[in-house]
């Protein structure tokens, strides 16, 4: 095998609607990315878009297609790409926590015509794209790298389909075809060009649940997962694509960036992720707040280490262990013994706190693997809902029997840094970054680094009020190999 390598850098932006991915040659890339909350959710909202999503989350883990995991409910960032000749647009959700691309379908007759969000809605016609093909049930993709289970009803021609029930109850179901995605690709400083390629991607052709409803609808999901179904996992079997991608939230102004491939500034120190696990695993080693360590049961430490805590920016708030949690409560709450927070929508602690929130609550402290810290200062675990703050953590208990112990780490802590998933490499990283700022990206196959400015979609004319707009411009950057 030719191991030459030629890179290209594909970054995914603010400033496009168009999102394209593949014919690798030399590339940077752009989509713009949205988040689904407008300002005046409920509280019962946003734990409900968690709960959809964590039960999604774990239901994967038990509800495989073929070896990959479900995609999750509701990742609160969303693209517009475009698929097919005639090229047409699509409003996808982006998640870091699930696989599958996959978009509604002609033949959905329970997939929804108009989203709350206020996008257009389109259903995929594969008749109406001349690059379209659907995948038969024999194809390779679909007996190897989807896994699909054995099926002895499968004959020549008949389509490769995929089905998934969530944790809330709610299911996709269709059949995987072939087609043409467009990307816009940075091929210099500030400078893009069009990007076509060929992906694998599921048709909807029912929906039930959340999925059919028109809140927050959009025509489907785009996962950045391990699995091999994802459009990274596809692009790199075939020694395309190098699979690491970084996320940099801003949590003051919002915006920020999200990167596939190598961020050569700033660096990044790494811990293991965790072997055999669906998601981006890593181990929590202790925890302390305002330096003073929490005092877990060994049962608890044993599971950090075995199952460790999921990272995901597709999920809002940070959920806890019990005992975790609770310490986590009484430690917060202790800093302002005279002001007592009150309950909201049965679940949330909020304060009316008129004073400097980073000066008046402690700072929490999760030591992982390799001796890396993960520092959140108040103002990036506590949210504002109008004259009040709110502690984003929850007791992971509340998910049901099947997330009792569960460990997750959502946007609010992972904001205002850069993240970073070597999935090559089975590493994750971070650290402390202005994510209004800059990235420095790297063009393997010219050795040029660029430099990509942070966005904001607020800016353009997809600009939606919402409570944090926590816009992402994607860099991708990409290994090609001959």
């Amino acid at each position: 095998m030719d191991l030459n390598r030629r890179g290209v850098v594909l970054v995914i932006g603010f400033v496009v609607v168009l999102l394209q991915l593949c014919n690798l040659a030399s590339a940077n890339m752009v989509f713009q990315v949205q988040h689904k909350f407008n300002k005046k959710f409920s509280l019962n909202q946003l734990k409900s878009h968690d709960t959809q999503r964590h039960g999604r989350l774990l239901a994967a883990a038990d509800l495989p297609i073929g070896g990959d995991r479900s995609p999750t409910s509701a990742a609160l960032y969303y693209t517009k790409i475009t698929l097919g000749e005639p090229p047409n647009p699509y409003h996808v959700q982006v998640d870091t926590g699930s696989d599958l691309l996959w978009v509604n379908c002609i033949e959905c007759d329970t997939c929804p015509t108009r989203s709350d969000l206020g996008v257009p809605l389109l259903l995929y016609d594969p008749e109406g794209s001349c690059t379209s093909k659907k995948i038969p049930c024999d194809d390779e993709f679909c007996t190897k790298t989807f896994d699909a289970p054995e099926n002895s009803d499968c004959k020549a021609g008949m389509p490769c389909q995929y089905a998934c029930k969530y944790g809330d109850g709610s299911s996709t179901a269709g059949y995987f075809v072939s087609d043409n995605i467009h990307l816009a690709k940075v091929s210099g400083n500030g400078q893009t060009t069009i990007l076509n390629g060929n992906v694998t991607f599921g048709c909807g052709a029912k929906q039930s649940g959340e999925l059919s409803s028109t809140e927050q609808a959009l025509d489907g999901i785009i996962g950045f997962g391990q699995a091999k179904t994802s459009v990274l996992s596809q692009l790199a079997s075939s020694k395309k694509i190098k699979k690491t991608f970084s996320h940099c939230l801003d949590g003051n102004k919002g915006g920020g960036i999200f990167a596939i491939g190598e961020v050569v500034e700033p660096k990044v120190k790494t811990t293991p992720i965790l072997d055999d696990k669906t998601h981006y695993n890593i181990e929590l080693k202790s925890i302390d707040v305002n330096g003073d360590n929490l005092k877990l049961p060994t049962s608890i430490f044993d599971f950090m280490k075995n199952e460790g805590a999921v990272v995901d920016s597709g999920t809002t708030l940070a959920y806890f262990p019990d005992d975790v949690y609770k310490q986590l409560m009484e430690k917060i709450m202790a800093a302002q013994p005279n002001n007592k927070p009150h309950t909201v929508e049965e679940f949330f602690k909020c304060y009316k706190y008129s004073g400097n929130i980073d000066e008046g609550f402690p700072v929490i402290t999760f030591h992982f693997a390799n001796k890396l810290p993960l520092k959140v200062v108040p103002h990036q675990y506590f949210f504002a809902v109008e004259d009040e703050w709110c502690i984003g953590f929850m007791n992971s208990n509340v998910q049901g029997k099947d997330g009792g112990d569960l460990t997750l780490l959502g946007d609010l802590v992972l904001s205002d840094k850069l993240v970073t998933y070597d999935i090559d490499n089975q590493v994750i990283g971070w650290t402390d970054y202005n994510c209004s700022s800059s990235i420095k990206v790297k063009d393997e196959e010219s050795g040029n680094v660029y430099e990509v400015f942070a966005r904001d979609l607020s800016s353009s004319h997809y600009a939606y009020s919402s409570r944090v707009i926590l816009g992402l411009f994607l860099f991708l950057a990409f290994v090609l190999i001959n």
